[in-house]
């Protein structure tokens, strides 16, 4: 089987490190599948994983597959060779970029059955990021009456999570309120649902003035946590709750939020699997759902860009992409 990986960490302006190699073929055990992959994406957690210190090389990075499964561990209870499959998969394996891979079964769902292979592979990392803040950290409920008159601010609506949590959000009946500048991001987050799309390069409050809104019940913070903490305490709601899934690099006062007593969570979707907590099925739970909405009509896929061919040239052109911060929506490659 061919793979693509990379001996060391390194930064994009050190030139392409990434190489392509060939392993040997994994056997499933257990719970395990073996995934012949069709299609993976590229997310931002690629790129920073791909400079961090790494234990053994070479290191395989990808979190994001669609494929066909070739064989199956001796417990597998789910899946059988021949299904059509999606799913993100674990840091505890290596990545999705190469032609086979192994994954935890409880991990993983049908792959929508509407969609391409390229479709589906821009769902399940942000799919289940946005799923797990929703109803894991702001705990809204499944049942869309109960969240209407709730209001949720997304910042960077048009990027890969923004995308499918705008849709995720507004058929639970969230009042969403997003983020964006550009005119294409403007029309993408509105094409997705959002009910106001607020121009980011402004002050937030001025805009929320602007749109007459006071304060939100819940603020998912998608870009640079840093800029935006201070801000966020202001337009939250008294014993509302933020969610960032990107890291501080800086110190906060964490003080600043008693006032309103609000919590602040970091949101890590891969807490469940590399934690192996007894409830990490509800991955395989939170993507079948999000494929019954697709089958639906409900949601639409987040894919905006696709690379065809898996090599060690279109893995490093990819997190160029990602790093320019350029992107609206997913980037994929097909296999």
């Amino acid at each position: 089987m061919k793979a693509v990986g990379a001996d060391k960490p390194f930064k994009l302006n050190e030139g392409n490190q990434f190489y392509e190699m060939k392993q040997e073929m994994p056997q499933p055990k257990q719970r395990e599948l073996l995934v012949r992959l069709k299609a993976i994406s590229v997310n931002p957690v690629d790129t920073k994983i791909r400079q961090s210190p790494l234990n053994e090389a070479p290191r395989i990075l990808g979190y994001d597959a669609v494929g066909v499964v070739e064989a199956v561990g001796d417990a597998v209870k789910y899946f059988k060779a021949g299904d059509e499959v999606y799913y993100s998969g674990s840091p505890a394996y290596q990545g999705s970029n190469q032609t086979h891979q192994l994954v935890d079964e409880q991990l993983v769902a049908f792959k929508p059955n509407n969609i391409s292979d390229t479709e589906a592979a821009s769902l399940p990392l942000t799919g289940l990021t946005a799923s797990e803040t929703l109803f894991d950290v702001f705990k809204i409920s499944h049942n869309p009456e109960d969240n209407k008159g709730k209001s949720l601010l997304i910042i960077n609506g048009a990027g890969g999570v923004g995308s499918i949590a705008t849709q995720i959000a507004k058929h639970y009946g969230l009042h969403v309120i997003t983020t964006a500048s550009r005119d294409e991001t403007y029309n993408w987050s509105k094409s997705l649902g959002a009910d106001i799309v607020l121009n980011h390069k402004n002050n937030l409050a001025d805009e929320f003035k602007k749109y007459e809104i006071s304060e939100v019940d819940y603020i998912f913070c998608t870009f640079d946590t840093d800029l935006y903490y201070e801000k966020m305490i202001e337009l939250i709601k008294p014993r509302g709750i933020i969610a960032t899934i990107v890291a501080f690099n800086n110190k906060q006062d964490l003080n600043l939020l008693k006032p309103k007593s609000i919590t602040f969570t970091h949101e890590y979707m891969y807490s469940r699997p590399l934690n192996e907590t007894e409830d990490m099925g509800i991955h395989g739970e939170y993507l079948k759902d999000i494929a019954d909405k697709i089958e639906a009509g409900i949601y639409k896929p987040t894919v905006n860009k696709v690379i065809n061919g898996l090599t060690a040239d279109n893995i490093y052109q990819a997190h160029k992409k990602i790093e320019d911060q350029s992107m609206i929506g997913k980037l994929v490659i097909s296999i």
